[in-house]
């Protein structure tokens, strides 16, 4: 009556076969939804924002890749096909994107430069005065480059 391992959302009916099966199939959709929100393919589910961090989601595609050939010759034809099926689909948004363009970081557009008739002290027709440079601004910058 108060079996531990049970809960209000697994039904009690069912052989131990049918429930790995289950449970099999659950860990598979898992894999596929962590991969396709890495991907930027679906928004996190918690906060709603899109994530993309391509390394992350090759990850889960290679474990189920690696579940995959684990497992050969002892799974049923249903879970084959269910394990081929999201690894094919995984594949295909992998690429896609991979060749999409990276979405922008920061989507708050920047406020344009002022210019020099729109300052404050500024009246029409004579421009504003120069303002002038810090003596740390007024020094050459050094540009670096790489070498390899």
């Amino acid at each position: 009556m108060n079996d531990p391992h049970a809960s209000d959302n697994t039904p009690l009916s069912g052989t131990p076969e049918e429930m790995r099966s289950a449970l099999f199939a659950h860990m598979v959709m898992q894999q596929s939804s962590m991969a396709m929100m890495l991907m930027g393919q679906t928004p996190h589910p918690e906060t709603g924002e899109v994530v993309r961090d391509l390394q992350a989601a090759k990850f889960f595609i290679d474990l189920l890749e690696m579940i995959e050939f684990k497992t050969r010759g002892n799974l049923s034809q249903e879970e084959v096909a269910l394990l081929k099926q999201s690894l094919m689909s995984l594949r295909m948004a992998f690429v896609e994107s991979v060749d999409a363009p990276a979405p922008p970081v920061d989507s708050s557009p920047e406020p344009p430069p002022p210019s020099i008739a729109a300052s404050p002290g500024a009246e029409p027709g004579h421009p504003a005065p120069a303002a002038t440079a810090s003596p740390a601004e007024e020094e050459p910058r050094k540009k670096f480059s790489k070498k390899y």
